[in-house]
């Protein structure tokens, strides 16, 4: 039997799949594990079932030592995985694509709503006891119908969001490496634009491209400046592809009307220019929040490590 480590709480039919096959020390603690002693525990791991809270890089391989096959990560994005490192120690890694893009594009479009709506500042007001009637013009939001979606990053999740504005009777732009099937793009008629020509001409831009080099900072000052003044930004990927500190300033100046925010440059801190404004809704990353979602995470995290500790191909390898 191989030893797995799993390094945070995860759904117990992952769980009881890897201990059908192997010894698992998972962490069951109610905080995230400290880095201390994850470096302990990975010692002499033949596979590491990860989270996206914790770093892999060459100090956690060097923990673990030279036994080590598969480094599976419970989430789809994989900046907290040093890939390259792995690659050239022969260390698969995997990720889990598929499996949450319909709770992520439900996340995404319940912020849209949440930030044109206005949702989070009537929930508040009501919350806060203060005295309010209705009125025309009272809480006034903007309506979508008629109105354009940008979409930065073509993947599953920005269609499957696509798919929800067009129900909603909006209009489809994207910005993406490549152009998606043809078939999806008559479907959502959906059309294939640059960066520049997405944000000038969106009243809601949802960015769902993978975070790296080349996408931190993606939107900052510049690109704020260059959408409407009405429009409305939705960040559900990862954080740092936001400049944090640009957007509170565009926010509180005007330069956009909203935003709506599942993710962070630096989690769990949110940037404090931010918390101080109302037309920005805040959720604390729950793209991925349903039971189901996370349980089908685990499990094909779980089935990626078994599959390379039996000598087989993952179903969704990175490297």
């Amino acid at each position: 039997m191989s030893r797995v480590v799993v390094t945070g709480r995860i759904p117990d039919a992952a769980i009881e799949k890897l201990r059908a096959e192997h010894e698992v020390d998972a962490w069951e603690g109610p905080e995230t594990i400290t880095r201390e002693e994850l470096l302990r525990r990975v010692a002499g791991a033949d596979a590491i079932v990860s989270l996206l809270t914790e770093r892999v890089d060459a100090e956690l391989l060097d923990a673990a030592g030279p036994q080590l096959k598969v480094v599976a990560n419970v989430a789809v994005g994989y900046d907290n995985i040093d890939v390259p490192v792995c690659t050239e120690r022969g260390i698969v890694a995997t990720n889990t694509p598929g499996v949450l893009t319909e709770a992520t594009a439900d996340i995404a479009f319940g912020l849209i709503l949440m930030a044109t709506r206005r949702l989070g500042e009537g929930e508040r007001l009501i919350r806060s006891g203060q005295a309010w009637k209705w009125g025309m013009f009272f809480l006034l939001g903007s309506g979508l119908q008629g109105k354009t979606l940008g979409i930065v990053g073509m993947g599953g999740i920005g269609q499957a969001t696509a798919r929800r504005a067009k129900a909603f009777g909006m209009d489809i732009v994207y910005q993406s490496r490549s152009e998606i099937d043809p078939t999806i793009a008559a479907e959502l008629d959906a059309r294939r634009v640059d960066l520049d020509e997405l944000l000038s001409v969106s009243d809601v831009v949802s960015l769902h491209c993978p975070y790296g080099p080349a996408t931190y900072h993606l939107i900052g000052a510049e690109q704020l400046a260059a959408m409407k003044n009405s429009a409305f930004l939705v960040n559900t990927t990862r954080g740092p592809i936001v400049d944090e500190a640009a957007l509170a300033t565009a926010l509180r100046e005007g330069a956009i009307a909203g935003a709506g925010l599942d993710v962070y440059e630096q989690e769990p801190r949110v940037h404090p220019g931010l918390l101080e404004l109302d037309n920005v809704a805040l959720l604390p990353h729950l793209g991925s929040a349903t039971v189901e979602t996370r349980t089908a995470m685990a499990v094909l995290a779980a089935e990626n490590a078994l599959a390379v500790l039996r000598g087989e191909r993952p179903l969704s390898q990175i490297s």
